[in-house]
């Protein structure tokens, strides 16, 4: 009895593991081809459980829900749906990569994806079904000790920006001058879809590299920007330039009151120089008349000489007569 007992719990045991694998696996997910182009239907066909609701979901390329059904498989478990006809390519639905999701509601929330191609020919030419993921680092190219600045990441999957969170650059890192590495994963913050930063504060000189390494969806995208420090930034050099401007223009305006003063100083020279020459000129104006006058006062001696030395000649004449006839009657 007990071994009959034991029989019925195996057998038991084998059909509800049959049916969780058969469960497990049910669900099975495709589409009716790989690349699509404006105008064409995404066709979605697969298996599920009997009657078992379906949640179908189309993601963009940047991680966006881009369309979102609901449906039921039929009693045999089989479905299929036009999920979306492709529009016009537009902002909201631009060329790249897209995934296709199946969730099977009665299976625990088990899922699948497709990805497939929205291009703009799907017969021309073979394109294959591959997500292009682009990280675009932004850093300053120049800062300084102990001086904190930004750097900036964008995360682009097939030009369009993702939409994640800052785990999205868990194994971002900086090399520092020293050879040292140093862990970004806590300090990097997301500013928007695709855009994220982080705040950094150099302890030396040097250079740093930052190494920011994105994960999306299974694809691996890095990229690097490196930045000088210095003792000091650009701020400060500036700062002082324009004290030096500051010191130089004070010192211009000094020299242009020095020139100022010189040139009224070279005007006093001027007016007296021009004084001293007319003085001068009076004096040899005066010492010409002067000299006219002593050459006058010669001719006019000369003259005198003249007239006077005859007539003192006469009277010493006339007083020896007399002396003379004095002399005579004694």
């Amino acid at each position: 009895m007990n071994r009959l007992k034991l029989l019925v719990a195996i057998f038991l045991l084998i059909v509800m593991l049959a049916n969780f694998f058969a469960q497990a696996y049910a669900l099975q997910l495709s589409t009716d081809r790989d690349v699509y182009s404006e105008g064409q239907p995404l066709l979605v066909y697969g298996k599920a459980l009997p009657d078992e609701p379906l949640i179908m979901r189309l993601f963009a390329p940047d991680g966006t829900i881009a369309q979102f059904n609901q449906i039921t498989a039929d009693s045999n478990g089989d479905f299929s749906h036009i999920l979306i006809k492709w529009p016009n390519a537009t902002t909201n639905y631009a060329y790249g990569t897209y995934s296709v999701e199946a969730i099977a509601t009665k299976e625990n929330g088990t899922s699948q994806k497709v990805d497939v191609k929205f291009a703009p020919s799907s017969s021309l030419v073979q394109i294959p079904i591959q997500r292009t993921v682009l990280t675009v680092v932004f850093a300053p190219q120049t800062a300084a000790v102990n001086q904190t600045f930004r750097v900036f990441v964008q995360v682009t999957s097939d030009g369009q920006l993702v939409a994640a969170s800052e785990k999205l650059l868990t194994t971002s890192h900086v090399h520092t001058p020293a050879g040292d590495v140093v862990i970004l994963t806590n300090s990097i913050k997301k500013l928007h879809d695709g855009l994220y930063y982080t705040d950094f504060t150099p302890s030396q000189e040097g250079t740093y590299v930052f190494h920011m390494v994105a994960y999306f969806q299974g694809t691996k995208s890095q990229g690097s920007a490196a930045t000088l420090v210095l003792k000091q930034d650009i701020n400060g050099i500036s700062n002082q330039i324009l004290k030096l401007n500051s010191v130089l223009d004070s010192t211009t305006q000094e020299l242009d009151k020095l020139k100022t003063e010189i040139q009224g100083f070279g005007n006093v020279l001027d007016t007296s120089q021009r004084s001293i020459t007319q003085v001068n000129q009076n004096i040899n104006k005066t010492v010409t008349s002067m000299s006219e006058s002593v050459q006058s006062i010669e001719a006019a001696s000369g003259q005198f000489n003249s007239l006077f030395l005859p007539v003192v000649a006469l009277i010493a004449v006339i007083i020896a007569l007399q002396i003379t006839i004095l002399a005579r009657r004694r």
